[in-house]
């Protein structure tokens, strides 16, 4: 991803990550490979939030960017999708009579929405669709488990595992949140050998490439 962007990344030390520094005019954006799963997700996004913070430079903005599995045919593979909601799917607790959102059982939250404006801005400059995107610690492999999901979020364009851990770090410093993310696979019956996941980075990287515009633009105190 970081090809999107002029001029060169240098390296940026964190304790546990390191970010990638593109500084051009007054200001500019750092990478970070935040990890797999909402847990080091959160735990990267939360380093590099505090670092900003007690440089006296805080984000902006947070964007979590990367792959996701796709919802068919509404996300097909090779597309791109900036949640307008990002959930977390599996947060909760299984009952007989199904699934409970941990807010059902009376804690936290499950569900971050980044600013609409941003939001509609990125999906016409990138041709992103906006929808949920769900957050989850299991890939889903089976088609019982996609109609499930869609199901009990029947706007879900995609799946991804580290979306709700980043919004949650975001949160806890009041820094707005986004996620982008490219389909390299459908959502359902696992089927590696069908991934895309070149063609998903390509996709992602060119999206990055459009981005400028609609961040340029957007102010964020409109939130």
């Amino acid at each position: 991803m970081a090809r999107a962007f002029t001029p060169a990344p240098h390296e940026v030390p964190l304790p546990g990550a390191t970010l990638h520094r593109i500084l051009h005019g007054s200001g500019g954006h750092d990478l970070l490979a935040a990890g797999v799963g909402p847990a080091l997700a959160a735990a990267s996004t939360a380093t590099a939030l505090t670092a900003a913070a007690l440089a006296g430079t805080p984000y902006d903005l947070v964007v979590s960017a990367g792959i996701a599995g796709g919802f068919q045919p509404d996300a097909p593979v090779g597309s791109l999708v900036v949640a307008d909601t990002i959930t977390v799917a599996d947060l909760g607790a299984d009952t007989a009579t199904g699934f409970l959102p941990v807010t059902e059982l009376g804690f936290g939250t499950v569900t971050h929405h980044p600013p609409e404006t941003l939001v509609r801005a990125v999906a016409d400059s990138t041709g992103a669709r906006a929808g949920v995107v769900l957050t989850v610690s299991t890939v889903t492999g089976t088609a019982e488990r996609a109609a499930e999901l869609r199901a009990r979020h029947p706007r879900a364009l995609a799946e991804a595992m580290e979306g709700f851990g980043v919004a949650e770090a975001a949160a806890a410093h009041g820094t707005p949140v986004l996620e982008i993310r490219a389909v390299s696979n459908p959502v359902g019956p696992r089927d590696r050998a069908a991934w895309r996941i070149g063609d998903a980075l390509a996709a992602l990287t060119e999206g990055f490439g459009k981005l400028a515009p609609a961040l340029e633009s957007w102010n964020p105190h409109e939130l």
